[in-house]
């Protein structure tokens, strides 16, 4: 497979999945913005916070208000990780793509095109935002689901679905990482009925609530931190992104020593070593080794003669990760 088309075909599903786990994040603050408006503290800002791009956010915005936070991260034509833009690239990728996906996969990408520039058009103006993210959520469940029904297991199919998954075990570690330190704005607030509901928010917004007190009775921080990174059976967990990555990434015949590295050592911790390490640390440093993992995926596959430091500045074909 041309590095090319196989760049396309990664990059269409690391923007796909960007752009759902956007409209994941700003749905589950909705719901629990409804259920508490007295205790939001940081809430809204969390979202910024997630993305890693605060800085860009206050260049170009005078405050964290509700409606400019949701304008930043689903319209703003400036900034490559918005919902909008995400979904404008994911499209540009698979038309470039079309004889490798099906005619249902490329028909589908582009009704959710249409869709989310039909609401860029407009501003959003007359359409109810959160509406409007839980059918870009749904198109995407879609995509995916025409993508495991209608593709050959052959090398585009583990591009794609490597790129998923890294992008998936990212956004994970990040609204975790959020959560444990920015969003809770009071020390006092731990273990009460507020606490529980943002934690509550937080497993919505990776839809494992359900799949959560299947295992836990009770919602309790070290249990979600552990369900999230070491629950090998729940399809959004890192560990389960980073094994099943590992197996599209041994049959493509790509470069695997960090990614086994990475995959072995969450295999053999624990939520108490997190814990004892510290979250926040133990989180940054998964980051930072999956950050490298997609650095070899890079160097790897689609630019081998490229160093680390060209790669941060050129992207492939201009993409950038944040």
């Amino acid at each position: 497979m041309l590095s090319r088309v196989a760049g396309s075909v990664y990059w269409l599903f690391r923007y796909l999945e960007r752009a759902q786990n956007t409209a994941r994040f700003i749905n589950a603050d909705f719901n629990q913005y409804l259920e508490d408006q007295d205790h939001q503290g940081n809430l809204w800002a969390s979202l910024v916070a997630v993305t890693g791009d605060q800085e860009f956010y206050q260049e170009h915005y005078s405050s964290y208000s509700r409606e400019s936070i949701i304008h930043f991260l689903t319209l703003d034509e400036d900034y490559d990780n918005s919902l909008y833009r995400c979904v404008v690239q994911a499209r540009e990728n698979a038309r470039s793509i079309r004889e490798i996906i099906s005619s249902e996969m490329w028909e589908e990408i582009n009704s959710l095109y249409l869709a989310v520039t039909e609401y860029r058009r407009n501003e959003g103006r007359g359409t109810d935002p959160f509406a409007f993210c839980k059918s870009v959520i749904h198109s995407c469940y879609l995509f995916i689901g025409l993508f495991y029904s209608t593709m050959n297991r052959g090398e585009a199919w583990h591009f794609g679905r490597l790129g998923m998954l890294l992008e998936r075990a990212d956004k994970t570690s990040r609204i975790l990482d959020v959560k444990y330190f920015i969003l809770l704005p009071d020390p006092a607030w731990v273990g009460t009925a507020y606490d529980n509901t943002q934690w509550a928010a937080l497993l919505k917004a990776v839809s494992g609530l359900e799949m959560y007190r299947k295992i836990y009775r009770r919602i309790n921080p070290r249990d979600v931190a552990e369900f999230l990174l070491f629950e090998k059976d729940f399809p959004r967990s890192i560990l389960h992104c980073l094994q099943n990555s590992e197996e599209s990434l041994r049959i493509l015949s790509g470069p695997q020593k960090n990614l086994v590295r990475l995959r072995t050592d969450l295999e053999t911790a624990n939520v108490a070593e997190a814990m004892q390490m510290g979250l926040h640390e133990y989180l940054d440093n998964l980051q930072n080794r999956m950050n490298q993992v997609d650095l070899d995926i890079f160097q790897g596959f689609f630019a081998p003669k490229l160093s680390s430091e060209t790669r941060k500045d050129h992207g492939y074909l201009g993409q950038h990760q944040s």
